[in-house]
Parts: structure tokens; sequence; C-alpha cells
């Protein structure tokens, strides 16, 4: 992207205005967004989670909020889904949603059709696209 440039982790967190987090769930990437790095955050950011619960530490994004380290944080997915953090439940300053990141016509399809290519596998003896371990 024109005018983009590459930074550190640290000068994204104090820099943002808004944290959009789109990271696979790894060993290093659970809990990425910590006490630490939510402290680094400007007190006017907003942090966004679309991509896996356990990339943040709700209770210490519970803390950060009260606490008013950051602005707000918006979840569409959650640490120990379908369960939330108490704490989250009763703060103005998060918004929660159950877990609708995926909910387009176009996605939704594709995963349809996904299982029906999985049934016509088994079906047919042959091993599912998309085993389940």
């Amino acid at each position: 992207m024109p005018g983009a440039e590459a930074m550190s982790f640290d000068r994204l967190l104090v820099t943002s205005d808004v944290v959009s987090l789109h990271v696979p769930l790894t060993s290093e990437t659970t809990h990425l967004i910590d006490r630490k790095s939510l402290a680094r955050m400007k007190r006017s950011s907003y942090l966004v989670n679309t991509s896996r619960g356990p990339v943040i530490d709700e209770a210490a994004l519970a803390w950060a909020l009260q606490q008013h380290l950051l602005a707000g944080a918006a979840l569409d997915v959650y640490e120990r889904e379908p369960a939330v953090h108490p704490d989250l439940l009763r703060l103005d300053n998060v918004l929660l949603v159950p877990h609708l990141g995926s909910a387009t016509t176009e996605t939704r399809t594709a995963m349809a059709d996904l299982a029906a290519e999985n049934v016509r596998a088994v079906l047919a003896g042959r091993p599912p696209l998309t085993p389940v371990p």
C-alpha cells in the first residue's frame, strides 16, 4: 500500500487510534494482547478483535477498560467462547457481538457448499475434505 510503513508491534500500540486484530491463533499470538500491551495503548484508542478469542487476555482487557487505559473495545470472538468474561458484560465501553464476522452471504454459502462436499465424499467412501480431529 502506498505510504504504508513497517513498524514494531510496540510502536503500533503506542501510536494507533484503532488496533484491529487479524491473526491466526498460535502459541505466539495467544494473549498477544495482555496487560502490558494494553497499558502501552493510547488512552483514546480502540481495540477490535475479529480473529480468535484467545489472542486477547480478557481479564486484562476488562481491567484496562475499567481503568480507562483505552477508550473502548469491540469483540466478535471470545477467549472461552461462547462464554464472555463477566466483567466485560458490565462495561459501557465495550461492544460484544456473537461471532458474526463470517456472517456474509458469500461466506455462509461457501460454508454450506463445503459441508455438502464433505457429506458427498463420505457417502462415496472417501475421506472428508475437512476432517475434524
